[in-house]
This record gives C-alpha cells, structure tokens and sequence, in this order.
C-alpha cells in the first residue's frame, strides 16, 4: 500500500489518473527505491476520476495518494514512478476548486479551542488556498475557516489545515460521500448595478430629476475635505450642492454638512444650498436634515435609467 503524507497546498486534478495498485511493481527508473522527504512534490493530490467512484463507493477514501513535501522525521512510503510523473504533469495545470461531501469531525486548536462532532460537512478547498468547512445552515458563513496562506496535510482519513500563526483545523473523516475537482479560472468579478456612481452619473445628466430648474456645474465639485457630489444652480442662480447616497443616513446628512460649510466660504458660491439624495431615507436622517436646513429627495434608480434609456423599446 502507498502511503505518502505530506505538505499539499492547493489541491487540483485535471484529467483522469489511473487508480493505485498497491501491487503494481515500480517500473520508473529513478524510484526504485524509498522516496526522500526532499524529493516529494509539493502542491497536488492524485485521486482517481469522479465517474470512476459513484456515490457510496466507501472505498474510494483509499484509492487516493497525497503527494507532499513531509518534515523531518516524517517516514515516507515508496512513490511509484507512474504517480510522480502524473504529479510532475498535473502540476503545470493550474490549482482547481475542490469540494467533498464527507461525514467528518472538526477541531480548531489556536487562540481558543473549539470542536464539531460527526456529521455530514461540505468541505471546500479553493484555488486560493483557502480552507472553509460548511454545514447545510448559516447561508454562506463556514462554521471553521481558515484563510492563506495555509498549509493542508492530507491522509485518506484526516486533514490537518495549519497556518503561520499556528492555528490548526484537523478534519476527521468517518466517510466521504461524494467529491469533485474542477479548475474555474479567473473570475471577471461583480459588477454592481445602482451603486452611488450609476445614480450620480444619471442625475448629473438629469439634475432636474432633484428638482425644478437646476443645472449642472461640475461633478465631483472640490472642497478641502473631499468632492461633494454635484455642484448645481437652481432657477434663480444659487448654487446648490447634492449629495448622494444608496440609503440616506444620519452620516450621510452629516458629511453634505461639512460640504456646506466649506463651500459657504467661497464668495462666489455662497449660499450654498444643500440636498440630500438616495434611494431611501431614513425618519432620523430626515429629522436631522430639516433641522441643518438641508432638503430630502428619493429618488427611483430604475425610473432614472428608464428616463436616461432614449432606445426604441417594444413595450
């Protein structure tokens, strides 16, 4: 039986690999002979093909080698040529995301202690290093993390997740369940839609959305305490400073306060009169707004897009 248990950093798989055969006779010309823990490679496991273990195989935890760099003293079986040569190929792939379904206990040993009993986890290995633990509760939040760098020691019956600060979280495995490996590649990111720059750039184009009769003068407008929204002038030529916001709170009535002040001490713009923009504003923002002499506007972001939309629709 192969047994090599060392140092694994993000685990990844790509393409099928050929089950171990404890039997198999060694045919590669430089391993004939016990490996050393310097010569292990670092950052792969070599696990047969998903479709070639189905659900409720319970014997599929032993058809996989952890390839690893091992510390001092750790003993290390015999690696079979075909094994390290598959490590060697896999390692130019890329790291994969690695998710199993496993009946397994949890510890974390660090600034506390902490411990799960047996249940049926999800474990969740990313391409990043991170190493997360999750039940069918709590939305998105694990119930153990850890975040990289980290380093993940494998067997087929525990892991042992450990970081720089001597944190640990060792995961026990009663049964793996099911578990699959797959490289996402780079993400393009999200991309929000109604943030406070889409709702500044339609209301610049349409200060008159705010209120009758104003015109643009600058976005961004520079005070020395930072740019207040949009500097405008209403019907009768005063200027008129717009702060916007997502949701209007009492911080956001403050911070349109501080601009105010700062641009009264311009003689070319003052009085500078102030109003408060969102989506949605909040009693109390309100109440503190009326009492700063401060005006409170909502605004509907998608009725501001549909107005700033001049394309030919069906409906």
């Amino acid at each position: 039986m192969v047994g090599v248990v060392g140092v694994v950093g993000v685990v990844g798989v790509v393409g099928p690999v050929a089950p171990i055969d404890a039997s198999r006779p060694d045919p590669g010309p430089d391993t004939g002979r016990a490996a050393p823990a310097s010569r292990a490679v670092v950052g792969i496991a070599v696990i047969p093909p998903v479709a070639s273990r189905p659900p409720g195989d319970a014997g599929r935890r032993r058809a996989k080698v952890a390839v690893g760099g091992a510390g001092q003293g750790t003993r290390v079986g015999r690696v079979p040529g075909w094994v390290a040569e598959a490590a060697r190929r896999l390692s130019h792939n890329g790291p994969a995301m690695r998710l199993v379904i496993a009946q397994c206990t949890v510890d974390y040993a660090g600034r506390l202690s902490a411990h799960l009993p047996l249940a049926t986890r999800l474990i969740m290995v990313k391409a990043d290093g991170s190493v997360s633990v999750h039940s069918d509760g709590g939305a998105y939040k694990p119930l153990n993390w850890m975040t990289p760098p980290c380093q993940l020691r494998m067997s087929p019956d525990c892991w042992v997740v450990a970081n720089s600060k001597g944190e640990t979280i060792t995961i026990q495995m009663e049964e793996i369940l099911w578990e699959v490996e797959h490289e996402l590649g780079a993400d393009p990111g999200l991309r929000k839609d109604g943030v406070e720059a889409d709702l500044q750039e339609l209301l610049a184009a349409r200060p008159e959305a705010v209120a009758a009769g104003l015109s643009l003068i600058r976005r961004e407008y520079p005070t020395d305490i930072g740019p207040v929204d949009l500097l405008c002038r209403d019907a009768e030529g005063r200027a008129v400073a717009i702060e916007i916001k997502r949701r209007g709170e009492i911080d956001g009535v403050e911070q349109l306060t501080r601009y105010l002040e700062r641009l009264d001490l311009d003689g070319r713009l003052r009085p500078v009169r102030g109003i408060f923009v969102a989506q949605q504003i909040k009693p109390q923002a309100q109440v503190l707004a009326a009492a700063r002499g401060i005006d409170c506007v909502e605004v509907d972001y998608d009725e501001l897009r549909g107005a700033a939309d001049d394309r030919l629709t069906l409906f």
